[in-house]
């Protein structure tokens, strides 16, 4: 395994990162920009595509391809632009069988960009998977995830972030009270 894959893997599983996987703070976004903006770029530029030949690498991609740019461009589009090729991942993980040999604690992450694909068949799959996997709550989010797509056909919370005009419905869901922000 290379050192980089490695480091993408200790650093999101050590102890302290779970605590703060969906509570991230400036400060932390930051850390995960001055050190991994640079392996985002390769991943990004399909320089580290040798990472899909074993399970623990196509998880550390998904890391690096859907949950990096999360943290290191919030608010930004760029937080986005690798979404895709997560899910091509994922994809590729799955019909290797590699999410079989992964340990349960690290399933949710190789399935989330399933989650956060604005695509109705990646939402189905998505659940589909959490549910097997016995991952209740990440499936309860994929369940309310799966329901805006459908309702929706794509997040508007990212309207905004992406340049994209909401329509009077998707307008009048973000002032609610039951929006989901992101």
């Amino acid at each position: 395994m290379t050192d980089a894959l490695q480091d993408v893997l200790d650093f999101w599983y050590a102890d302290e990162m779970r605590s703060a996987w969906f509570k991230s703070t400036p400060s932390l976004d930051e850390q995960i920009r001055e050190r991994f903006e640079t392996t985002w770029q390769a991943a990004r530029d399909g320089e580290l595509d040798h990472w899909r030949e074993s399970a623990s690498g196509c998880l550390a991609l998904v890391i690096v391809l859907d949950q990096f740019p999360l943290n290191m461009y919030r608010g930004d589009a760029r937080s986005f632009a690798t979404e895709q090729q997560a899910v091509r991942v994922t994809l590729y993980a799955l019909e290797q069988g590699f999410d079989k040999q992964l340990p349960e604690d690290r399933l949710a992450f190789l399935y989330m960009p399933l989650m956060h694909s604005e695509n109705a068949e990646h939402q189905a799959l998505s659940v589909r998977l959490f549910e097997a996997a016995r991952l209740q709550d990440n499936a309860r989010f994929a369940r309310h995830h799966q329901q805006i797509i459908q309702r929706f056909g794509r997040f508007p919370h990212r309207n905004v972030i992406l340049g994209r005009q909401s329509s009077a419905e998707e307008q009048a869901y973000l002032n609610s009270s039951e929006a989901f922000l992101g």
